[in-house]
């Protein structure tokens, strides 16, 4: 009898919090920091500096397919090495040799963005979807919070330390290189493959223990291929979903700071609205994955969608002398995001099972992020068509009820197999029904 204290499943999610932290926390958080003290050597304007930022977010999501690809071939703990590995050899460019604007974009845009994809979401996604089935919703959810936690440690942290030593910022890239060897050394030591690598059970629960549960509504047995999921109107409606919940999140994150200073509320009450912003992800995503492992998947991702309408009326209406508002606001945004967040992930898991998983999840991470960058840039758009921002937060609210919709429709696919056996079987008791009142 397998012996459930030993079961790796829960030790395994702690380590791949840890990966997303370091992963995730240094090169991008922390890569923020950096480059406001880097912008002051290397001369270059505020807009090739956002453009910075917006090269990586888009090769987290180019480089997906390939993550998945490598997944598939080589495994998780490699992947998870190789992300690391780019991510150290970029930063230590940074910090030895870079002295022009096109360095920074190369470096930090292409090499960084591609290593943050083959080390985070998707090889920690892919990982929970092989551990777990019963409570794949909650060990998502805790799994991949990690960033969050990074947004309000790391970079407070290399902040410190730069102004220690004295605005150097190539000091910094070095610290991130130094981070990304500790991470490939626990990827190493501690990433396992699949609970069969070590004789184990999914969920920590042998198949002749495994119970009938809420789970088994929830999350399919059939093991499904890429192919097959990609046949089916669900996958797609779920990627839908994922976009326009990621929309109103890159829309707010450009510029929540901008409408909240415009609004007559100070820098500092506004950085305080965004640590609430970051903290409510934090708690959405925990929620979202418990209650994946709960109730019916699509009303769990309705549910965290709705918040936007909430955050984004506040958003409208907030006045100086209204500046709990803002923080409702912040909080409300943050856990819309956070929860379908953890939603995305684990209803493309619970449809298609973990076999498909990297393949479908790459490609959605692909989709969800070449169709949600420019949200910065439209809502900039709309800004300086109407002087304000309130059409671009109602486009956020439009976002979110098309992403009800769709998820609405998506319900859960059923293999073509099972499709196709219940009306030959209604066939067959008609013809025996037939013959045995001698009508045949």
């Amino acid at each position: 009898m397998q012996d459930k204290a030993k079961f790796y499943g829960w030790k395994l999610v702690a380590v791949l919090f840890c990966l997303d932290f370091i992963n995730m926390g240094f090169p991008y958080y922390g890569g923020s920091v950096i480059n406001g003290y880097m912008i002051h050597e290397v001369a270059m304007s505020r807009s090739t500096l956002g453009f910075g930022f917006t090269v990586l977010n888009l090769f987290v999501g180019l480089a997906a397919v390939l993550v998945a690809i490598s997944i598939v071939r080589y495994g998780i703990r490699t992947t998870f090495i190789a992300g690391s590995s780019l991510i150290c050899l970029s930063s230590l460019f940074m910090a030895l040799y870079a002295s022009k604007p096109w360095h920074y974009v190369v470096a930090f845009g292409v090499a960084n963005g591609t290593g943050i994809s083959f080390a985070t979401l998707v090889p920690a996604a892919t990982a929970v979807a092989r551990w777990f089935r019963r409570y794949r919703g909650r060990a998502m959810g805790i799994a991949l919070s990690a960033s969050g936690f990074a947004g309000l440690g790391v970079a407070p942290f290399l902040d410190k330390m730069l102004r220690t030593a004295g605005g150097n910022w190539r000091a910094g890239w070095e610290m991130v290189a130094a981070a990304m060897v500790v991470a490939g050394l626990i990827a190493l030591l501690f990433v396992r493959e699949s609970p069969e690598s070590l004789g184990q059970s999914v969920d920590g629960i042998p198949e002749e223990q495994n119970q009938p549960s809420r789970t088994d509504t929830l999350a399919t047995k059939h093991s499904w291929t890429a192919s097959e999921a990609y046949s089916t109107p669900a996958y797609w409606l779920i990627a839908v979903a994922g976009i326009t919940t990621t929309f109103p999140f890159f829309l707010f994150v450009a510029h929540w700071i901008l409408r909240l200073r415009g609004a007559g509320i100070s820098s500092a009450n506004a950085a305080l609205a965004m640590g609430m912003f970051t903290m409510g992800t934090l708690v959405g995503r925990w929620l979202g994955g418990l209650l994946m492992d709960m109730i019916n998947s699509r009303l769990a991702f309705a549910i965290g969608l709705s918040a936007y309408f909430v955050g984004s009326y506040f958003a409208i209406i907030l006045r100086p002398e209204t500046l709990v508002l803002a923080y409702i606001a912040s909080i409300l945004y943050g856990l819309a995001y956070g929860w379908t967040f953890s939603c995305v992930s684990t209803i493309t898991a619970h449809y298609y099972g973990p076999a498909a998983f990297p393949k479908l999840y790459g490609t959605m991470t692909l989709l969800v992020s070449a169709c949600a960058s420019p949200a910065g840039w439209v809502g900039g758009k709309i800004f300086d068509a109407y002087g304000n921002y309130t059409k671009a937060i109602e486009l956020n609210c439009l976002m979110a009820a098309i992403g009800i919709l769709a998820i609405a429709f998506a319900a859960m696919p059923k293999p073509r197999n099972e499709v196709t056996a219940a009306p030959v079987g209604i066939r067959v008791r008609e013809r025996e029904g037939l013959r045995a009142s001698g009508e045949i």
